[in-house]
């Protein structure tokens, strides 16, 4: 069985993802011995995204359902290209007896952030599964979530008062959440990847201590300043500081 990553990358007025994307490639084959795709063709719709670190900016992010069609291999991982990939730990997925797999949960590694909010969404509170680390073998089932995922995007305004979502903007975590529950009959009963979605908020300081360590500074709960050493990997939310880390690789 043939196996890769892809990851989806195209750049804003502030944030060079292409680059994050081909650190992101060498770290998925000295960690998972897998080759990996960049997919940089042109988006067919843009946003207008606030990231607190980085601000307003245009955000290309609409064709992560073209994954099915685009990969080669009978076995994909999928990942965002702010996915920090430090460990091997992706391997247990690429051995699971599924079809697909994306987080349920996430949290913020510091532990000062409850992500009760973004793991649901809209007023209903709709369980939310990420597409930040998504994995799918060639399959009826795994298509059908894909394609559901462009019905969805192609149509966000009718999904979006549906699902009563608090914004306007797109995201393929909540394409992704009703696609599943489209495809299991509407039901919650679907396969998630097992643990949860580490994840650094973009208001902590993230630098790099070694190849594979980072330091996380931090203001906690009680106003004092700490700070974490991450060997794991994890969810780069803000794109300043992670930037900023590649540039210094290259």
């Amino acid at each position: 069985m043939t196996t890769g990553a892809l990851i989806f990358a195209r750049n804003n007025e502030e944030i060079d993802y292409v680059a994050m994307a081909q650190w992101s490639a060498k770290n998925i084959e000295r960690h998972l011995g897998i080759p990996t795709h960049i997919i940089t063709d042109d988006a067919v719709n843009n946003n207008t995204r606030h990231f607190t670190d980085v601000g307003n900016v245009t955000w290309h992010n609409h064709n992560r359902m073209d994954a099915y069609r685009l990969s080669p291999w009978d076995r994909t991982l999928v990942l965002d290209a702010d996915y920090v990939v430090a460990s091997d730990q992706l391997k247990v997925l690429l051995e699971i007896d599924q079809d697909f797999l994306a987080h349920r949960w996430a949290y913020d590694v510091t532990g000062c952030n409850n992500f009760e909010g973004l793991n649901y969404f809209g007023d209903h509170r709709m369980p939310m599964w990420w597409a930040t680390v998504m994995m799918f073998r060639k399959s009826k089932h795994a298509e059908l979530i894909f394609d559901s995922m462009q019905m969805i995007r192609d149509n966000w305004t009718h999904y979006r008062n549906l699902y009563k979502s608090t914004t306007a903007t797109y995201r393929n975590d909540h394409a992704l959440s009703i696609a599943l529950g489209i495809v299991n009959g509407h039901t919650l009963d679907h396969n998630s990847v097992p643990w949860a979605l580490a994840s650094l908020t973009p208001e902590h300081r993230l630098t790099q201590l070694d190849q594979d360590s980072y330091r996380v500074d931090f203001i906690n709960t009680e106003n004092r300043a700490r700070w974490i050493e991450l060997r794991q990997d994890f969810h780069a939310m803000g794109k300043q500081h992670l930037g900023e880390i590649v540039a210094s690789n290259s």
